[in-house]
């Protein structure tokens, strides 16, 4: 209740805003699927260091990738996991693991050295259900540019924007041999570069370019001509280089479905990143009276989340209006929805793409120029 005045003067009365801030969902937080030495089958288990792993699954095995994959994310950058034993590396018991994840909240999925076409088929299945992102390893039988150059024009890899494909596999040093160099696959350095670039720079940004490098890459198992990455990323393979003076890096930003508007990488991480924070933010508005104060208020909302976004420079346009909308209304919700319990929200942005192709141009003066 406001105070009653009783004197002359000024009176300050805190009044709710009644906005609903939407928070942003998490993006960077992965689980990994593969054979351990101990622990829960079919369970997965969350971690937040490499010493959760070792506890729980009793560290780094020879006999398995799942440890060393898991070492690299946290290595990298990454900070939240989640971990699934399965029985063996048979394709049907991957394929029991990955419906044992339904509990899971992640948004990152890796499945260290598998290349079983079905497998990675049922796992960009479950990243397109679940609104996470797939990363695969290139196949361990992809030695050079042509051998994968034939299994990215296969069947075997997922034809999916919720997937990207990484080549080629990395050396690491391993603890069990005293350091000694280790040929291992990419997919838990990948996992660990996406959540850096995610808490340094926004989920806008691609993971790869100088800033990309690879924590405890040791070296990589195919040294790469530009040549031969121009002729990968067509087919959505993101290449693994060695650059002076930084070391290795990922050079490409591809997801393995070129030809949707979701080519690359930060633009449909992005879009789900909004797709879940605005899906989370709005699920106070079940059973509100649906009319327009209950759009009005989802508008404010959900337009100061795209708006701040905008601000931190998620998107293109130099204005909000070139920039994202937000629409709630009569026209998204019409009467014969209102009559079925549907409120429906339409969002939209315009991302941003990397600059894979900088072009300098020289021009060499014919004259002597004249100082």
């Amino acid at each position: 209740m406001p105070p009653t005045p009783s004197y002359p003067g000024v009176y300050v009365q805190e009044v709710p805003s009644g906005a609903r801030p939407i928070a942003g969902a998490p993006t960077s937080i992965a689980a990994f699927l593969g054979t351990a030495l101990q622990g829960p089958i079919d369970k997965a288990v969350r971690i937040s260091r490499f010493s959760d792993y070792e506890h729980v699954f009793g560290g780094l095995s020879g006999d398995s990738e799942l440890g060393y994959a898991v070492r690299q994310f946290f290595l990298n950058g990454g900070a939240d996991a989640w971990v699934l034993r399965t029985e063996d590396a048979a394709p049907t018991a991957q394929r029991r693991g990955l419906r044992a994840l339904r509990d899971a909240d992640f948004n990152l999925l890796c499945l260290p050295a598998v290349a079983q076409g079905g497998v990675l088929a049922d796992a960009a299945s479950c990243c397109e259900e679940r609104r996470a992102f797939l990363i695969v390893d290139a196949p361990g039988a992809a030695t050079d540019p042509a051998s994968m150059a034939q299994a990215a024009a296969g069947a075997a890899l997922p034809g999916s924007d919720h997937a990207a494909v990484y080549y080629p596999w990395v050396h690491v040093s391993d603890p069990l041999k005293n350091g000694a160099p280790r040929l291992a696959p990419p997919c838990g350095t990948i996992a660990g570069l996406y959540a850096r670039t995610d808490g340094a720079r926004g989920v806008w940004a691609a993971p790869s370019g100088t800033e990309a490098r690879l924590a405890g890459v040791v070296s990589l198992a195919a040294s790469l001509t530009d040549n031969e990455i121009g002729s990968l990323s067509p087919l959505g393979v993101n290449c693994l280089r060695t650059l002076p003076g930084h070391g290795p890096v990922c050079w490409g930003a591809r997801t393995l479905q070129g030809a949707s508007e979701y080519k690359y990488v930060p633009v449909r991480r992005l879009a789900l990143f909004v797709e879940q924070s605005l899906r989370g933010g709005t699920q106070w508005a079940a059973f509100e009276p649906n009319d327009e104060p209950l759009w009005a208020q989802i508008r404010l909302n959900a337009g100061a989340f795209m708006h701040a976004l905008f601000r931190q420079g998620a998107f293109q346009g130099g204005t909000p209006r070139d920039a994202y909308f937000v629409k709630c209304d009569g026209e998204t919700t019409t009467q014969n929805d209102v009559d079925q319990g549907m409120l429906n929200i339409v969002a939209g942005f315009a991302p941003l793409k990397p600059a894979e192709f900088v072009v300098i141009r020289i021009a060499q003066p014919a004259g002597r120029i004249q100082a």
